[in-house]
């Protein structure tokens, strides 16, 4: 769905509108519950972040600002930082440490299509390496800025430059 559909389903989320509210989950959960599942890497914890995070959409869609990137990369940064909550609790609680498992991709909920996957990973190929690795720990690892520092021992300012750039190609790829 392209950005002006999605920027008007927010703005009558916005307003309360239930059926538009309803039409924007149709046509972005299966992207975000894709981020969450890359990040988490367990399906019980993919969803409740996707939970956790439509509901942050519906209460502050009157949030977003247009000027400060697309309503997809806004909703992105919602569910990438659920997911990052996520972690940290199960961390600081000592509960289970998330491990690689396999997932069931045949599971109910709506995940990306092998033809999206398959652009995704035909884009980020064309990124500059150090894109590439930023964007990876940071969207994909769960790090924060500051962790993507000392993994790639390259100043903040940098870091920040190569997500940052690295982002606008994938997106300029994706037509998103």
């Amino acid at each position: 769905m392209e950005h002006e559909q999605l920027l008007k389903l927010l703005s009558s989320t916005a307003q309360g509108d239930k059926h538009a509210f309803a039409k924007l989950y149709q046509a972005t959960s299966g992207q975000l519950y894709a981020v969450a599942l890359k990040m988490l890497n367990q399906k019980e914890l993919a969803e409740e972040a996707l939970q956790e995070a439509y509901v942050r959409i519906w209460h502050n869609a009157a949030d977003y600002q247009q000027g400060k990137g697309t309503v997809l990369t806004w909703m992105i940064s919602i569910i990438r930082y659920r997911a990052l909550d996520l972690m940290r609790y199960k961390k600081v609680r000592k509960e289970e440490e998330l491990t690689d498992q396999h997932i069931d991709t045949t599971a109910s909920m709506p995940v990306i299509t092998d033809a999206e996957h398959q652009q995704l990973e035909k884009c980020m190929d064309e990124l500059d390496e150090q894109q590439k690795q930023a964007i990876h720990l940071a969207y994909f690892n769960g790090l924060s800025h500051h962790e993507v520092v000392k993994h790639l021992n390259s100043p903040l300012g940098t870091i920040k430059s190569w997500i940052r750039r690295g982002l606008q190609s994938l997106q300029r790829c994706l037509a998103i």
